[in-house]
């Protein structure tokens, strides 16, 4: 049995261009549909954030709408209830990734407000990505790759093909044009070669030992690649 590190955000909140707060914390499927694929394969999960809060769930990803129904939403619900992990995390500053066989990023619009600019998480990316251990990286989960600066000052994933939110998504999902900045533009601007799905559909890209998905669709498959990638 493995273990497996899930770093989360630790905002509520993600600000936007206007500087009101929209009220968010990480997207409850992305972390449920891993979370289950690797406990079932006999691995441990491990919860990580900046300064071990624990982590916000955003209301709107429990909601109906968002889960294709309300039993799938209850479903989604009572699973978050049972990851007990969530109450209890770690301190992301204190992560010896030597402690974690991979490590996985889940979305949703925190990380764009916290890990985006989080030198600890981003410290632990670029550790992670030079171990060549299992990453995985789904829908706004990207954003802390823009704190992944190395040395020199370039981005330790430049030149790497990733998956990520869209702009088409953003746009979509109706905060595109309210926001201060948009994940596809901010990576690509960084280097990193965004490549784009169609808009809710499953899309998973992997580069060497990055596993990274597009949209809460992504989830699923994205979790089945890094299980493949654990053995």
């Amino acid at each position: 049995m493995a273990k497996i590190l899930f770093v989360m955000t630790g905002s509520d909140r993600w600000t936007l261009a206007d500087g009101t707060q929209h009220p968010t914390g990480f997207w409850a499927e992305e972390a449920v549909t891993p979370y289950e694929a690797f406990r079932a394969a006999g691995h441990e999960v491990v919860v990580a954030t900046p300064g071990g809060v624990v982590p916000p769930v955003d209301k709107g990803s429990l909601a109906a709408e968002a889960n294709g129904g309300q039993e799938a939403a209850d479903r989604i619900a009572g699973a978050l209830a049972g990851m007990t992990e969530l109450q209890r995390p770690v301190r992301l500053e204190d992560v010896d990734l030597a402690d974690y066989a991979a490590v996985f990023y889940p979305g949703g619009h925190g990380p764009m407000e916290d890990l985006a600019v989080d030198p600890v998480s981003g410290r632990v990316l670029v550790e992670t990505l030079g171990s060549g251990k299992p990453l995985g990286v789904v829908c706004h989960g990207p954003a802390a790759l823009l704190a992944a600066v190395t040395p020199d000052g370039s981005n330790a994933f430049a030149g790497y093909r990733v998956a990520a939110f869209t702009n088409a998504e953003e746009l979509l999902a109706g905060l595109g044009e309210k926001a201060k900045w948009l994940l596809q533009d901010r990576l690509t601007e960084a280097g990193v070669d965004v490549r784009v799905g169609e808009p809710w559909a499953p899309h998973v890209v992997v580069d060497r030992n990055l596993v990274t998905g597009q949209n809460p669709a992504s989830s699923a498959p994205l979790a089945a690649e890094l299980l493949k990638k654990l053995g």
